[in-house]
């Protein structure tokens, strides 16, 4: 039997619907979105309604929808974007050096690794601490966003690791008191819990199909109306100017078929896999009792996400021993030592602890049988340890 697979959040696979969706624009409508002929405006009308799709799903306007090559382009763009966008001083010169930037310790890679970009170019950045459940305190933002030359605050919508989700609404509502732009990263939210632009109060936002049981190399960067920014690939004027290079249509139809079915499983989906996610931790208690311990907000976090430490243990060997379960650890093994991961360091999570962080998050096609099976052979693999100590 294939491995029981409790990686959702690493990437999931494709919905059948949405394969089904895209192969007519692989096998046959073949054309370029920008040609005049009948060719050109199948395609072309494809992506005009996958922008749609997309825009049901976050409450936003159709133009305000810009398609990626995936979530990290989109964070790029957003970051780089804002950052890099020209505006007029007082005296009617161009400012944009020395800017401020605000983010969250436990950012994704793709919103870090921008902003220390940015920083080697004269930006100032400020990341903001979290506290043990993994939230940024509100306080903490309010002190950033008054700092000087603040052009952006980038804090993600739930943590990729543990899933603690971010207070958004309050960091967006201070910011817009100051004028300033608000960037989120939601590639772990969608389909998984509602995400409004309007309600949140966000100007930019993050999606990544492969988080959605859509492709891999296709994603979108939602950007509210009015916002200015400076594309990251410069070309001809595909997505009004702020992306350039031929659409990918296969994919793009493929996500916003992706995007529809996520808008049409809410709020069930969000239930059903809360109830998968608790039974995972229920068996696991019940088994291990407090050599099991969770990391992440008990109740303000993704319904799928389930990351627990295994007291005793090392994650990586002890999912080596499980090759029954496919999921991800915080810890990895290098020349003997354990490295935690830093989201876990910066949630102060204690290294005898941290090294043996396992995440679990499950998904769609998710059975209840899977999950028992699976916490029955963690549990067994983690019994012998624990209870020799």
């Amino acid at each position: 039997m294939e491995p029981i697979y409790l990686d959702y959040n690493a990437t999931t696979p494709l919905d059948p619907v949405v394969v089904e969706a895209m192969l007519p624009y692989l096998r046959t409508h073949f054309g370029n979105p920008s040609s005049a002929h009948a060719y050109g405006k199948t395609t072309h009308d494809a992506v005009a309604h996958a922008r749609h799709q997309v825009a049901e799903l976050l409450g936003a306007h159709d133009d305000e929808i810009v398609f990626t090559g995936g979530g990290s382009e989109a964070s790029n763009l957003a970051i780089k974007g804002v950052t890099f966008a020209p505006r007029l001083g007082i005296f009617g010169r161009f400012v944009g050096k020395d800017s401020h930037v605000i983010l969250s310790a436990v950012e994704h890679p793709a919103t870090r690794e921008p902003c220390e970009f940015l920083q080697r170019h004269s930006t100032r950045l400020t990341i903001l601490p979290v506290d043990r459940q993994g939230q940024v305190r509100v306080e903490d933002a309010r002190k950033a966003l008054d700092r000087r030359g603040t052009r952006l605050l980038t804090i993600m919508h739930s943590n990729n690791e543990v899933g603690t989700l971010q207070p958004l609404r309050e960091l967006a509502a201070l910011a817009r008191e100051r004028g300033v732009l608000v960037h989120t990263d939601a590639a772990q939210s969608l389909g998984k819990v509602s995400v409004n632009v309007a309600e949140l109060g966000v100007d930019l936002l993050t999606v990544a199909g492969h988080k959605l049981y859509a492709p891999k190399g296709i994603g979108v960067l939602y950007v509210r109306r009015g916002v200015k920014l400076e594309p990251l690939i410069h070309g001809a004027g595909h997505e009004s100017g702020r992306r350039a290079g031929t659409e990918n249509v296969p994919y793009i139809v493929g996500l916003g078929k992706a995007c529809e079915l996520a808008r049409q499983s809410l709020p069930a989906a969000t239930a059903r896999l809360k109830a998968l996610r608790d039974r995972l931790w229920d068996r696991l208690r019940a088994d291990l009792g407090e050599r099991v311990v969770l990391n992440g907000h008990p109740t303000e976090r993704l319904p799928n996400t389930l990351n627990v430490n295994f007291v005793g243990h090392v994650g990586a060997d002890l999912l080596a021993s499980v090759p029954e379960v496919a999921a991800s650890t915080g810890s990895a093994c290098h020349e003997g030592k354990v490295a935690q991961s830093p989201v876990l360091c910066a949630m102060g999570v204690p290294p005898e602890l941290g090294q043996g962080a396992v995440r679990l998050s499950v998904g769609r096609f998710t059975t209840e049988d899977e999950v028992d099976r699976a916490t029955a052979a963690l549990a067994r693999a983690a019994r012998p340890l624990a209870v020799a100590r």
